[in-house]
């Protein structure tokens, strides 16, 4: 599938790279606050600034990461997060990579729905409420078909994803989609 949506695409080397706490939590801090150095992010990601630089760098390697345009002066190097995103496919030859992201993912993540229920829900208005929702659809299909859905539901997103801040509506707000395909373990099993 065509990566419209400008997500870096990782490779086995890279999801063993991003399948770290601190390189985690660098990307996401850098994707949510956006640019900064080093030296502010260390006590965010829980690392000293040298520690945090040799990440930084590493995620850069990875094509994850890469050097923001600065303003100010100072020797600071500034980053910021590259891509709109990220994704990864198992490789079978090497599932294993795949499989620490995976983990190392949803130990990062932890339990964003909670969180946002605890923390933000309580703060919107009935017409922001309205929009927030929540599926658990089970579907019978096929490796290809889920493929082909998925490629549908990208296509759907690829002109919010890639719409540029500046041109966004005053009311636009950020809003993270999650969305998983959790096939069984056997066909048929579901029936």
């Amino acid at each position: 599938m065509a990566n419209r949506l400008g997500d870096v695409e990782l490779d086995a080397r890279g999801m063993r790279a991003l399948a770290h706490p601190v390189r985690l939590a660098i990307l996401r801090t850098l994707r949510e606050h956006g640019p900064s150095t080093a030296t502010r992010l260390a006590p965010l990601v829980g690392a000293s600034p040298s520690v945090t630089s040799w990440h930084l760098r590493h995620l850069a390697e990875h094509g994850l990461v890469e050097d923001a345009p600065h303003d100010g002066g100072g020797r600071s190097r500034w980053w910021r997060a590259a891509g709109r995103g990220f994704r990864f496919q198992t490789d079978p030859a090497d599932p294993e990579a795949a499989n620490r992201l995976r983990d190392a993912l949803q130990a990062d993540e932890g339990d964003l729905v909670g969180r946002w229920t605890a923390e933000v829900r309580p703060h919107l208005d009935a017409d922001w409420l309205s929009v927030a929702t929540r599926r658990n659809t089970g579907l019978l299909a096929t490796a290809e078909e889920l493929r082909a859905l998925d490629d549908a539901i990208e296509q759907l997103l690829l002109p919010l994803a890639r719409r540029d801040p500046a041109d966004a509506p005053p009311d636009a707000r950020r809003t993270r989609l999650l969305l998983h395909l959790l096939p069984s373990a056997e066909p048929g099993a579901d029936r």
